[in-house]
């Protein structure tokens, strides 16, 4: 995941603007300053391609863990944060080296609460933003089961006013977050969470707007619809932490089972790892199937790797999976272009007839889905029915 890998992939995918990742990383920020330059908007390129508008433009990011004590329960909270400036960067790097180790980790674990890390970004730079990360997730998050907070107010108090967004992470999507009516006015944001440079883009944001840092944010910071066009999102299904369960017990539980069950697994009597569907039950306040009126669109879509290698029957990672990807891509465009943009004929003529009608099948929902839990992903199947780690047991969980 360095600079240049992550520029190359942005251009296959048909990603506009990336993050950068991990800024308050020695190594990354001395990375930053020497392969980066300045493009306009507060934005960067790799350096010789500033003035190329085809180039991909790189946003000042990380992402930050918090591990503390509040209200008797330990908190472990991840936190996005964006920058306009290396100079904010250095800053925000400045400080948190004086409280923890900035150095070990290119997401370094500091033990401040999520009001003492937001006080010292908006510190830094008041055109910095702060965004709790995949909200969902049991261990690492604002509304993870095991470690997270009911509301914002509660995690961030008189810095509630600075949380204009939320990350809605890969196993939720903004249908399930529009239950909650004190999230109507949170800009639901999608990102990647890449940690290879080929998963960049399993979500994204679509935005009408010039590739500059002030109006990105001030679309996040307002909710415009009219520049906030929409959000491509995994299947919540295929996420880590979808459903509940017992990853080494080979249990899978929907929410629905889990409160049957009191929680508890039925191989070893222990708490279950209880996941995003079951949390978002616990705290919406509107119906399954509900829909907020200003909630942005949203589209969810399958890697186009993964459909490739349902249609050849071999892994994602395999040589022949991957050269037949770099083929369509080449012949597509980019990635998007050809997931979202394309006319099935279109991408028929240049991949072949059943890719095409794969990418048609995952457009239009037309798979199966069994979802993923206890840090597992979820398993689609394009064609035909996916296989249920319940049905085969504890014994077949290296099937995962």
């Amino acid at each position: 995941m360095v600079l240049t890998s992550i520029a190359e992939w942005a251009r296959r995918k048909g990603i506009g603007v990336v993050g950068t990742g991990d800024f308050t990383y020695p190594a990354q920020i001395k990375s930053i300053e020497t392969e980066l330059e300045e493009a306009g908007g507060d934005l960067f390129t790799l350096k010789g391609n500033a003035t190329d508008e085809t180039e991909p433009r790189f946003m000042l990011t990380t992402e930050v863990s918090n591990i503390y004590k509040q209200g008797d329960k330990t908190r472990k909270i991840h936190s996005l944060i964006f920058a306009p400036s290396i100079k904010a960067v250095k800053k925000i790097n400045k400080a948190l080296d004086a409280i923890g180790n900035i150095k070990s980790d290119g997401r370094p674990i500091l033990g401040i609460t999520s009001q003492e890390l937001i006080k010292i970004v908006m510190d830094s730079d008041p055109g910095c933003m702060l965004i709790p990360a995949h909200a969902w997730t049991p261990w690492f998050s604002i509304f993870g089961s095991k470690s997270g907070f009911n509301t914002i107010e509660e995690c961030y108090g008189d810095y509630t006013k600075h949380i204009h967004a939320i990350e809605t992470g890969l196993s939720s999507n903004p249908e399930m977050n529009s239950r909650l009516s004190m999230l109507d006015d949170i800009t639901l944001i999608s990102n990647s969470d890449a940690h290879s440079p080929s998963k960049l883009g399993r979500e994204a944001n679509i935005f009408d707007c010039i590739a500059d840092y002030h109006e990105i944010t001030d679309i996040i910071k307002t909710k415009d619809r009219k520049r906030f066009l929409s959000t491509v999102e995994f299947y919540p299904e295929e996420g880590k932490y979808h459903y509940d369960g017992h990853r080494d017990c080979g249990v899978l539980l929907s929410p629905e089972e889990t409160h049957k069950a009191f929680g508890k697994c039925p191989v070893c009597a222990r708490p279950v790892t209880v996941g995003v569907s079951n949390r978002v039950d616990e705290l919406s306040d509107r119906p399954l199937g509900y829909k907020a009126k200003n909630m942005i669109p949203s589209q969810p879509m399958v890697p186009l790797q993964e459909i490739i290698a349902a249609t050849m029957g071999h892994g994602v990672n395999t040589k022949g999976v991957t050269a037949k990807y770099m083929e369509v891509v080449e012949a597509g465009g980019s990635e998007f272009n050809v997931l979202l943009d394309m006319e099935v004929k279109e991408i028929e003529a240049i991949a072949g007839e059943k890719i095409a009608e794969a990418v048609r099948r995952v457009r239009s929902g037309e798979i199966s889905i069994v979802p993923g839990f206890d840090g597992e992903f979820g398993k689609i199947k394009i064609f035909g029915t996916a296989e249920s780690p319940v049905e085969k047991g504890p014994s077949q969980k290296g099937l995962f």
